[in-house]
């Protein structure tokens, strides 16, 4: 499978499950909470099978999830689960995509 259309897929993946994830909980505006949720998770399924660096795929897509997570953590202060899934889902893109690559 072609890398882009690999991490496009678990993009949308990654972000329709945060959605899904949030739909339970309330918010003071929660489509933009849902929409802030979507697009930092479509970031992480989309670049963690696009970076290149030295490091086995998992290692990779955690380093993205963590960064890329890192200032939606900051703003709410709610770190433990916004950086926990952010850096779990990415590792799992990552070796998912390490393993697509193989």
């Amino acid at each position: 499978m072609h890398p882009v259309i690999l991490a496009t897929l678990c993009g949308l993946g990654f972000g329709v499950l945060a959605v899904v994830l949030m739909l339970p909980m309330s918010f003071p505006d929660k489509r933009r909470a849902l929409l802030a949720a979507f697009s930092n998770r479509f970031a992480i399924g989309f670049l963690a099978p696009l970076v290149a660096l030295p490091l086995h795929g998992a290692v990779i897509g955690a380093i993205v999830g963590l960064f890329v997570s890192l200032s939606d953590a900051i703003v709410t202060k709610a770190y433990a689960p916004i950086l926990g899934i952010g850096t779990v889902g990415g590792a799992l893109i990552g070796w998912l995509a390490a393993a697509a690559a193989t």
